[in-house]
């Protein structure tokens, strides 16, 4: 019997393959070109499930995420971190001496930049990180390197010839569940939660002020809040938003009702457990 299907964008051998096979053992994971097509596979019940990334510790929100997730027609189930580590590999038989150049992803390359410059060696980006690695596999050079993540050497027959070279090493990606179930079912109560929701405020002076002025008096603890542009017009600001709770909680229903009060359009994205990996690095 044939595992059920988990997306991520990427090829095989990149971070979000790598956290689909930790956390998601039981499913089969499936690359896709873009996040769309990600979107896409579960939407279309190709995948049952769907891991994207939308954060990074160090570089910030990953690309069109926010904007794309309320259009997807997915709900979030869930939420997992991944330590990220990257490593410097190349053909077999290459050494560092005699490296010229090394491809990767662009936030990668970012991210890695005490030994690409200790190293004098010029960039290249490419569209991920495991991308880099298998085209360097096809087309082998003993001038050039990739970095990538384990799991990529392994499955392209690259040779490692720096570990875990992140200038940082609490880089951590935060990654989404997506289901296609429009009502999936909620955690239990007593289950630490999370409530991911989009809303753009109406254009009135001190809206977004007076929006997350419930948040505070309500003791709700909001964990994230970005803004983003939606269609071209600077007047409608949207903002994606993360809670501590679950709308059914007194203080949580409170603040919801008092955003919706200055809000033109509140959407509910998910709500999920919180990983445990929240606690363990307050």
């Amino acid at each position: 019997m044939s595992r059920p299907g988990i997306a991520f964008q990427g090829e095989f051998g990149a971070n979000s393959d790598e956290a689909c096979r930790e956390h998601f053992p039981d499913h089969e994971p499936t690359p896709c070109p873009t996040f769309e097509d990600a979107f896409e596979a579960v939407r279309s019940g190709t995948c049952a499930l769907g891991l994207i990334p939308v954060e990074n510790s160090i570089a910030g929100r990953v690309g069109d995420v926010h904007h794309l997730l309320p259009d997807s027609g997915l709900k979030i189930i869930g939420e997992r971190f991944k330590p990220i580590r990257f490593q410097l590999m190349a053909n077999p038989g290459t050494t560092l001496g005699d490296l010229r150049q090394v491809a990767s992803h662009v936030m990668a390359l970012g991210q890695c930049r005490k030994v690409i410059r200790d190293l004098g060696l010029r960039t290249e980006i490419a569209s991920d990180t495991a991308g880099a690695a298998k085209a360097l596999s096809e087309h082998p050079d003993r001038t050039r390197a990739a970095i990538a993540p384990a799991l990529a050497a392994d499955l392209y027959g690259l040779e490692i010839l720096r570990r875990d070279i992140e200038d940082a090493h609490h880089n951590t990606t935060r990654f989404l569940v997506m289901t296609a179930d429009p009502s999936p079912a909620r955690p239990p109560p007593g289950v630490p939660c999370v409530t991911s929701f989009v809303f753009r405020v109406r254009n009135v002076p001190a809206a977004l002020y007076k929006a997350m002025g419930g948040f505070a008096t309500n003791g709700v603890n909001m964990t994230k809040l970005e803004s983003y542009m939606e269609g071209g017009v600077f007047t409608a600001t949207v903002f994606y938003a993360d809670v501590e709770g679950r709308p059914e909680d007194g203080n949580v229903t409170l603040a919801l009702e008092e955003l919706a009060f200055f809000s033109e359009r509140i959407e509910i994205l998910g709500v999920y457990p919180a990983d445990p990996y929240r606690t363990i690095r307050r």
